[in-house]
This record gives structure tokens, C-alpha cells and sequence, in this order.
């Protein structure tokens, strides 16, 4: 079997659905064969690794260690979801508290233990704010630290595709940008259906204004319904997507869609949120957000969101004040 590369692939709560998914489509993926299991929780952890050892993955070597230092000497590339599960009746913003210190933890180890890490993927939520903690903690340059926020994207391409009755590959250029929950901004303007633009159809009987309010709803409710309709929150979406992020750090398939990244443009400033993005080898780049007015201001709305919420994890002690970020991390200058 071929590999990306030889260098060392860590996945963090690999004793999780999520995590062990991660660890399944990595291998199949052909990434590395180089890939340790990380978790606190031994039982499940020895049990993922046999399950993946018993899939016969030609070549690939699977570790497990509950040691963190273990697992991170010689990590060049981590995908973490290592904080507490979203339950029915939680937001994302419920969460915050506890994986805020999950991801200073985090980071405070990639600082010790892998300060040469090429790139780190953050999946647990809030993503926007504990990608955020995570990079300010780790001393890591901005460009290496991303969060998945890819899956509203998908999420719109999906119901725009029902609707439509077409092959959800016929939906392009599906992008919502700033947070990754319900105050994220679901823009029109870049969407096409079968080539016409998706503004060309809203307002017409193809698709009523009220329909794509209910469309950008369900969009934005997308995790929450899988939890009503399954029980437990998504594991397969965000494992694969995620993997697919770490896949083009590496050096593999371009990433087609929006990822989490620390930004500063345009009145908004210091904060991780969904971007249009490029991840390559060098890192994870990002554009300015361009759309119509309305989106830009609600693009802006889900930044002061954001806001509100690092300031929380700011008032919680996890982070010191903006201004005093730059000591703790050089590369935020």
C-alpha cells in the first residue's frame, strides 16, 4: 500500500466513535502508517486498535497509549476530539466550559511534547473556540491550527440537493462562514444548482423565500437532528471530513470546502471561525469573505457571537486578555 507519508498521525480520543472512526478512514485513506491512538480511557482504547488491527490494513502500524507524552513524541500531524460529547437539548455553547480547559490542556502538551508538529486539526466543540485556546496555548503559527466547520457546508449542499432532486454534486459553491453553530452566516451568493446561481432561484416557484428560510434552518439545525434522529451526535460526517483536512496538510487531495482558521480582516479580529480556505502542506491560508450586504452582516453578527464567547473563556481564566495573547504565543503578533 502507498502512503502520503511515513511521518507520525496522532489521533486524540481515538477510544470515541468520532476518534476511531478517524482512525478507520485514515488508514483506508492510505495516510501514514504511522498512526497512534491517544485516550485516557484504556479499555476502549486496546479495543479500537484490535478492531483496526482485525480490518487487515496492509502496512499500517496502529498504536495505543493513555501516556500523552508518548503519543505526541515525534507527532507531526494530530486531529483531536478529545472533549465531551454534544447531548440532546446542548448547544455547542454549552460545552464551553469544560473542553475550553480540555483544549488549553491540549495545547500546553503540544507546546511540550511536539513543538515540531506540522498541523493540528481541532473537531470538538465549540470548534471556534477551542481550535482558538488550543493555538494560543500551543505557541503553534496560525496557519497550522485549523477547526472543522466544513460540515454546515455540506449540510446546505444536502437539503439544497433534496430539494432540488438532484445529485448533491450538482450543488456547488455550498458555504457557510463564521461560527460553527447556530449563529453561523449561510450564504447564497456562492451556491449554483446545476450551474444557475442559487440567488437566480430564490423568489421564483423553484424555490419560494420561505423554502430557503426552512432550507437555511435546517441547515443550521443539522446537528441537532441527527441527535433526535439517532440518539447521539454525529460520527461519521465529522470523522471523515476531518481526516480529509489532515489529508491535504499532508499533501494530499486539496480540501474543497470552508474550514475553521484564525483571522483578522475587516473589523474582525483575533477569533477562529469558518473561512474559505486552502490547506496544503505549508498550511492552512485564507481569503476574505465576500458577499451581499445582508450576508456580510450576518457574517458579522456570528463574529460579535464569537466574541461573546471567547470573552466568557477569557472571564473563565482559560485565556488572559486579547492584548496579552502575543506573550503566551509569539506567532500571534
Amino acid at each position: 500500500m502507498e502512503f502520503l507519508t511515513d511521518e507520525k498521525l496522532v489521533i486524540v480520543g481515538a477510544a470515541g466513535m468520532i476518534g476511531s472512526n478517524m482512525a478507520q478512514t485514515a488508514a483506508m485513506l492510505g495516510l501514514t502508517p504511522n498512526i497512534c491512538l491517544y485516550d485516557v480511557y484504556e479499555p476502549g482504547l486496546a479495543g479500537v486498535t484490535e478492531e483496526m488491527r482485525h480490518c487487515g490494513f496492509e502496512g499500517v502500524n496502529f498504536t495505543y497509549t493513555t501516556d500523552v507524552k508518548e503519543a505526541f513524541k515525534d507527532a507531526k500531524y494530530i486531529i483531536s476530539s478529545g472533549g465531551a460529547p454534544r447531548k440532546e437539548g446542548m448547544t455547542r455553547e454549552d460545552l464551553l466550559k469544560g473542553n475550553a480547559g480540555v483544549a488549553e490542556q491540549l495545547g500546553k502538551d503540544i507546546k511540550a511534547y511536539c513543538p515540531n508538529v506540522k498541523h493540528v486539526v481541532i473537531i470538538f466543540n465549540p470548534a471556534d473556540i477551542t481550535g482558538l485556546v488550543t493555538l494560543i496555548w500551543s505557541g503553534l503559527k496560525p496557519s497550522q491550527v485549523s477547526t472543522l466547520a466544513a460540515l454546515d457546508s455540506i449540510r446546505l449542499q444536502s437539503e439544497l440537493a433534496k430539494h432540488f432532486g438532484v445529485a448533491q454534486s450538482e450543488v456547488t459553491g455550498c458555504r457557510t462562514y463564521g461560527g460553527h453553530g447556530e449563529s453561523m452566516a449561510v450564504f447564497a451568493s456562492t451556491a449554483k444548482v446545476q450551474g444557475t446561481p442559487l440567488l437566480d432561484l430564490i423568489g421564483t416557484p423553484k424555490l419560494s423565500a420561505e423554502k430557503w428560510a426552512e432550507i437555511k434552518q435546517k441547515t443550521v439545525q443539522g446537528g441537532s437532528n441527527i441527535i433526535k434522529l439517532r440518539g447521539r451526535s454525529s460520527f461519521q460526517s465529522p470523522s471523515y471530513v476531518s481526516v480529509k483536512m489532515i489529508e491535504a496538510a499532508m499533501g494530499g487531495e486539496e480540501f474543497a470546502w470552508p474550514a475553521g482558521r484564525y483571522v483578522s480582516f475587516a473589523g474582525i479580529d483575533h477569533i477562529m471561525m469558518a473561512m474559505e480556505v486552502s490547506i496544503t502542506e505549508k498550511g492552512c491560508a485564507y481569503e476574505e469573505v465576500i458577499g451581499t450586504p445582508e450576508e456580510m452582516e450576518a457574517l458579522q453578527k456570528s463574529y460579535e457571537h464569537l466574541v461573546k464567547m471567547r470573552e466568557e473563556v477569557i472571564a473563565l481564566g482559560v485565556l488572559p486578555p486579547v492584548e496579552k495573547w502575543h506573550e503566551i504565543n509569539p506567532n500571534l503578533k
